[in-house]
């Protein structure tokens, strides 16, 4: 049996940290050779990577050129500080899974593994993280730090949100999105994971939450989560089904095609409207379909992380 193969078969309970991990190494050992870039103005000069140093300066233009990895040193070097943000309101779990794996989960599984496999990098670049989890209550907030205890913390209060699933859990994420933002004081770079879906649709007072995380020079990242195949496209087997709302229990009985179309025309209008809205507040847009590779989270950061430093 292949490693991946034995990796499809543990669950994301208790094994996240291990599976993040083998996330960020299939990353940096695959296509993406050149994501690590300086902090500091002033290069000096190269020196030979040990194994267990930080891979924040490998110069991977030295490395195509010689198949050797060298480091880049520098003069002077600040740390990036990184707030995740988890939306974990009840359309988040969907669709419903018994057991999540390496390779299949729901909408918040895809949120946190990617969420890990983001700290595991920053963890490898000796960066600080911090995490805010919330659905109809702020459920956890923890504030950046870069030690081994502090990444496990972290990674305890993750795999929580997949033992224990939100039922019926509304949410108004502008007003958790105030909050957390009159939390992070000092310049962070910000990941938003989260499905879009509101119980209110007052777009307006959303997108004045989402001003508010800019506030002090944040760099934010929205990152949209969902299915796209049921969520967005609406491909369901047209025969009479019962759909039920996670959030308020709320049933419709119909059968797809009879509004398919339309349902997917106004799912389009709604996120190019979040997207135009995004582009005039300075936030990065991101979609990301669970079907697809965590390793897109990855490169979205890597290089909106260059934005930022």
């Amino acid at each position: 049996m292949s490693l991946q193969e034995e990796l499809n078969k543990i669950e994301l309970v208790k094994n996240l940290g291990f599976i993040a991990n083998q996330v960020v190494e299939g990353f940096i050992s695959g296509k993406h050779k050149s994501p690590f870039h300086g902090f500091s103005s002033e290069f000096a000069e190269h020196k030979i990577y040990n194994q267990g140093e930080s891979t924040r300066h490998i110069d991977w233009k030295r490395y195509a050129k010689t198949d050797k990895l060298y480091t880049k040193k520098y003069d002077e070097e600040t740390n990036l500080r990184c707030h995740i943000i988890i939306d974990n309101s009840s359309s988040m779990h969907y669709p419903t899974l018994k057991n999540q794996s390496a390779t299949n989960y729901n909408k918040i599984g895809f949120s946190v593994l990617a969420a890990a496999s983001l700290m595991n990098l920053l963890k490898r670049q000796r960066d600080a993280v911090g995490l805010s989890v919330y659905s109809d209550r702020y459920e956890f907030y923890a504030p950046e730090k870069g030690s081994e205890r502090h990444f496990r913390i972290l990674i305890q209060a993750m795999e929580q949100l997949l033992e224990q699933p939100t039922v019926r859990r509304q949410t108004n994420s502008y007003t958790y999105l105030h909050q957390i933002a009159e939390k992070i004081q000092r310049r962070s770079f910000i990941a938003y994971f989260t499905d879009m879906f509101q119980t209110q649709t007052d777009s307006e007072q959303l997108f004045k939450a989402l001003q508010h995380l800019k506030y002090n020079k944040h760099q934010v990242v929205l990152f949209h989560v969902m299915d796209k195949e049921k969520e967005f496209d609406f491909q369901f087997e047209n025969r009479a089904k019962r759909f039920v709302d996670l959030e308020t229990n709320q049933e419709i009985d119909l059968f797809p095609e009879q509004i398919q179309q339309n349902y997917k025309k106004a799912m389009e209008q709604y996120q190019e409207m979040l997207k135009l809205r995004c582009a005039q507040y300075g936030i990065k847009y991101v979609e990301v379909d669970i079907a697809k590779n965590i390793h897109k989270i990855l490169q979205a950061y890597l290089i909106e992380q260059q934005k930022f430093i």
